[in-house]
């Protein structure tokens, strides 16, 4: 049985801090191992560094990757007052509003607090969903601002960067001294190159899939219409297997933001899907819809 959501719970929150604790001393361990302080030390502000600027600059960078433009409420009023509400009803500012040219059905929230938020969906999901459809869409990606979903994906980002350039440092850093006995065997040193992105990218992913459902139950919780969403993400899994987003280099790298995965899945690349599986997704907001009885219920923060 599926808990009444509250994605902002404690019990989450020390799940988040242990995790990310516990990667940070396992980083830690590892960069000493490899190459002492200097390495780490090295890695770790290269890392920081890189992800700051994607921090600070993510709703810009996201936005133009998508070609998103602002737009006003004279443009599309239907979704003005929509996000107005929701935003209200939350008691947050609101964000501002961008709409990108692509046919595919999909959306997108940036921005690393509610203040600096921004909501954008495509031409392609207004023009499939109807508007308590879109209003389901729209409150979870509220929620992926008022989850705090940016900062928590930075930090896993800033973490899962260190991972992966200790990793690369380690072909350079001299171990062991001059003597050969006390050196590495290569063949570890290429594993963990190796494995190292490896491991990076799946406490990405892990991180991602976790928001994501926690994304559609405080959504759902917000708008008091979980049917809403699970049919608005029945229409948009379909509208994104017709129209895949070319996986070119800017579309990657706000693939993670979206509501689903913009790129054709299936086999092995499901394994590395920023997304769950959406079969899964709509099955969880089902059983949400049949605990609360379709009853509204005020958002819980």
């Amino acid at each position: 049985m599926l808990k009444e959501p509250n994605v902002h719970s404690h019990h989450n929150g020390l799940k988040t801090a242990a995790l990310l604790g516990l990667l940070t001393g396992l980083i830690l361990a590892v960069g000493y191992w490899l190459g002492g302080s200097t390495g780490l030390v090295i890695a770790v502000i290269l890392s920081l560094v890189t992800n700051a600027v994607s921090y600070f600059y993510s709703d810009k960078i996201a936005l133009r990757a998508m070609g998103a433009q602002p737009v006003g409420e004279a443009e599309f009023p239907a979704l003005h007052q929509i996000v107005r509400e929701l935003a209200q009803q939350a008691g947050q500012p609101m964000p501002r509003l961008y709409v990108a040219p692509s046919m595919q059905p999909n959306a997108f929230a940036t921005g690393r607090n509610p203040q600096h938020a921004a909501v954008a969906v495509t031409v392609g999901i207004t023009r499939i969903l109807d508007r308590r459809e879109l209003r389901g869409v729209i409150g979870h990606e509220l929620s992926h601002v008022y989850n705090r979903d940016i900062l928590i994906s930075s930090v896993a980002g800033a973490l899962a960067g260190i991972i992966t350039m200790l990793a690369q440092l380690a072909i350079f850093l001299p171990f062991g001294g001059s003597d050969d006995e006390d050196a590495p065997n290569p063949a570890a040193l290429l594993l963990m190159l190796i494995l190292g992105p490896l491991a990076a990218s799946i406490i990405q992913l892990a991180i991602s899939r976790n928001r994501e459902f926690q994304a559609d139950a405080s959504g759902a919780t917000l708008t008091g219409d979980p049917l809403a969403l699970a049919s608005a993400l029945e229409k948009i899994h379909y509208g994104t297997q017709r129209v895949p987003l070319p996986a070119d280099g800017r579309v990657a790298s706000t693939a993670h933001l979206m509501i689903a995965n913009p790129f054709r899945g299936g086999g092995v690349t499901a394994l590395f899907s920023t997304h769950p599986p959406m079969g899964e997704r709509i099955r969880r907001l089902h059983e949400q819809a049949a605990l609360t009885s379709g009853a509204s219920r005020p958002y819980r923060r």
